[in-house]
């Protein structure tokens, strides 16, 4: 009778566990598949013209990164992907590459006056969406950078 009893318990705390999974389990679900990363400093490259960022300057840019609202996804049609890649514009973009374990992906940030476009890159595919930040907007590097350019 006891046995009967620990075991219809054990198998309703299972059911329960997978009919609603705790939220950390499903934050952390979702954010394996999210377009808009949160990324770690540790884990990035940013670059600006082909120079490295400092590294305080590195992380205040990351933060802004991340602090970024999500706007709208763009689609890209099949072909259209070097287009995104490579526009044809005088805004230089950043660019993070990501390494981390098995993750290689690049993004590439452009900054408009109004908004900010991101390109994703990670392995053969492509994604463009939009982001707005006042901070990346104003976002400017040292004058060490600006002077070797």
């Amino acid at each position: 009778m006891t046995w009967t009893t620990i075991l219809i318990i054990v198998l309703g705390a299972i059911l329960k566990f997978l009919m609603t999974p705790p939220s950390a389990l499903v934050a952390w679900v979702l954010s394996k598949f999210a377009l808009h990363p949160k990324l770690d400093s540790k884990d990035i490259n940013v670059t600006f013209n082909g120079t490295q960022l400092t590294e305080g300057e590195k992380i205040k840019f990351n933060d802004y990164f991340n602090e970024a609202l999500f706007l709208e996804s763009q689609h890209i049609f099949p072909g259209n992907e070097k287009s995104f890649l490579n526009p044809e514009t005088n805004i230089i973009p950043f660019v993070i590459k990501v390494k981390s374990r098995k993750k290689e992906m690049n993004f590439f940030v452009y900054c408009n006056d109004d908004n900010i476009d991101v390109v994703k890159q990670w392995k053969k595919k492509v994604a463009c969406y939009s982001l707005s930040s006042e901070h990346l907007q104003k976002f400017t590097i040292s004058n060490s950078i600006s002077e070797k350019a």
